[in-house]
């Protein structure tokens, strides 16, 4: 059963590793339960993990996610093995399908099977972490004979997933499932499909947590912001993942227009169709005081681990502020010190 609810924020601080550690070190002064890195490009996240590693006491540290297709499920347990070691019980390895544009055009590897994939990636660590021998020949991978030194207490796996097949399987196969981009009014229906998957493997709904990425920036310039989505977003929703994800969640002209504008190559109609009360249902726009609220619904409707992500790269100084809001001192679940 989850104890609580936490709040987190996101990493990289952009691509020079001392301005992650600087961030790790603030927000461990600061009372935030953990640090999340993203993954797509440099610098790489679980490398990262280690980086950061010395620089914390309390912290949970986290990815959200790594693709299942850029490494093995070997590589994966060798490294969570060390990972784990320098964060005892303090390390979650995510895991999941990411997306055509981080696995096929950056990394040239086909996004197949990605359900099957991100299942099959996780039954594999979990067994190879317990210090199991593999012998698996799967539908999408196959191992024989790798073992290593079994682990007291092995990083738990948590699953990225967006539409409804995809949560089942990450509820059902993993301690806890992480949940990215999505319109607020998707919540209610994700969340009984996390219910139905952990139902699946004997869990209750409670026993698995939620962990969302909540792209969130404090402003008193609500229409910049929104502006600022458009540009950093419309690539996302154009991915055939997220497209259809955005589709499902009630935005079937919106997700075609976004995808039309990016096959033309024409920006204006991509970041055009991502309308205002889009911007407002999956982003989290206002003062201190407004995100700090709409966070606060967020998590009485299902979501465990609030991931502060400023929208969009930024310098330090400009995300900060978003930060800030966010301090034990100012915010606070109810189990935590609030202003």
């Amino acid at each position: 059963m989850i104890e609580r609810k936490r709040i987190a924020v996101t990493l990289p601080m952009g691509p020079l590793v001392q301005d992650s550690i600087d961030l790790v070190r603030w927000a461990e002064a600061r009372g935030f339960d953990d640090v999340w890195f993203s993954d797509a490009v440099a610098p790489d996240s679980l490398t990262m993990v280690a980086a950061v590693a010395p620089h914390t006491r309390r912290m949970r540290v986290g990815v959200a996610v790594t693709p299942v297709y850029t490494r093995t499920p070997a590589v994966f347990a060798a490294t969570a093995h060390v990972l784990g070691q320098l964060l005892p019980g303090r390390f979650v390895m995510g895991l999941g399908s990411s997306s055509q544009a981080i696995v096929e055009r950056f990394n040239g590897v086909p996004l197949e099977k990605p359900l099957t994939r991100t299942k099959e990636t996780a039954l594999m660590v979990r067994a190879m972490l317990a210090g199991e021998k593999s012998a698996f020949d799967l539908t999408t991978l196959r191992s024989h004979g790798y073992r290593q030194e079994p682990m007291p207490q092995p990083p738990p796996i948590y699953l990225a997933a967006l539409r409804p097949k995809m949560i089942e399987m990450a509820a059902e196969h993993g301690d806890g499932v992480v949940f990215n981009l999505w319109p607020r009014q998707a919540l209610p229906r994700m969340m009984e499909h996390v219910e139905i998957g952990a139902k699946r493997a004997g869990k209750r709904l409670e026993d698995v947590e939620i962990v969302n990425r909540s792209l969130v920036m404090v402003t008193d310039d609500p229409a910049a912001a929104r502006d600022r989505f458009r540009q950093q977003y419309a690539p996302y929703y154009a991915n055939p993942v997220y497209n259809e994800f955005l589709k499902w969640a009630g935005y079937k002209d919106e997700a075609e227009g976004v995808a039309a504008g990016w096959a033309a190559r024409d920006r204006a109609l991509s970041t055009g169709s991502l309308t205002d009360e889009i911007a407002d249902a999956v982003a989290i726009i206002g003062t201190a005081d407004e995100v700090r609220a709409r966070v606060r619904a967020n998590a009485a409707a299902g979501i465990d681990t609030t991931i502060v992500s400023p929208i969009g790269q930024m310098p330090k100084a400009e995300a900060m502020p978003t930060f800030e809001a966010f301090t034990a001192d100012e915010f606070g679940f109810g189990d935590r010190a609030a202003s």
